[in-house]
């Protein structure tokens, strides 16, 4: 696992965190049934590659959101369940799914829910950047994934704010600053740093309530993203 975390953060250069984040919300998932903090109660304690299945089923409703299966965005997905659960279990995962879960219709309701029933918010926040970085693998995200991730957002009752944040984490645009640490392209400096004040609090990595470092480092991530986001707009205002 250390191994492919290092060989990860070369991506971080290389401003696509959703490859690293994608990891930690992995992590998160295949840890919650023993994890003491924050972990699923024993007798509710899911079946057997549940948590797997679903995350890869949301996965592919994202990948399919624009009509087309693009290779790059596969392969993201292929590699994070690889490295992540090992090439057996991984394999077993992928067979399972194209037997059972790939037949069924999908309802993106019933798979955002079922996160929702067990996980935190501050960790819908990283699965929805783990989405973003699986739209984003093929260097394009398009209006139709977009409209998904964002139907995904309001399903994980993440509040726009926060879903308008992560999108411009992934979107440029000449207001991608401002709406990292959310706030108005007029704002005034007293707004800009009151605003990053609010957002150091809402990605501390003490926010997800755990000691695993991948998780933490996922944190560390949004932050830095937050940070060089209140430096810009420090430098516009100069102050």
């Amino acid at each position: 696992m250390l191994p492919w975390i290092s060989a990860l953060l070369g991506y971080i250069f290389f401003r696509l965190p959703g490859a690293l984040l994608g990891y930690f919300v992995g992590s998160l998932f295949s840890r919650m049934s023993e994890a003491p903090n924050g972990g699923i109660p024993f007798a509710n304690r899911p079946a057997p590659l549940e948590f797997e299945l679903n995350l890869l089923a949301l996965s592919a409703v994202i990948i399919k959101s624009d009509g087309e299966a693009h290779k790059e965005e596969l392969a993201f997905v292929r590699k994070f369940f690889i490295t992540q659960y090992g090439p057996e279990h991984a394999q077993e995962i992928f067979q399972k799914f194209n037997a059972e879960t790939k037949q069924q219709k999908q309802q993106l309701g019933t798979l955002t829910e079922y996160f929702n029933r067990r996980t935190r918010y501050a960790t819908r926040l990283q699965l929805l950047h783990f989405l973003f970085g699986v739209a984003d693998a093929d260097g394009r995200i398009c209006d139709a994934e977009v409209s998904k991730l964002q139907q995904i957002a309001q399903a994980f009752r993440i509040l726009q704010p926060d879903y308008e944040s992560i999108r411009a984490m992934f979107i440029k645009d000449t207001d991608q600053a401002y709406k990292i640490l959310e706030v108005a392209s007029d704002a005034s400096p007293e707004a800009i740093k009151k605003a990053y004040r609010n957002m150091v609090k809402k990605y501390h990595p003490d926010r997800l309530k755990t000691k695993d470092p991948a998780l933490i480092k996922g944190a560390q991530e949004k932050f830095r993203q937050v940070q060089e986001a209140y430096e810009t707009l420090k430098k516009k205002h100069q102050f």
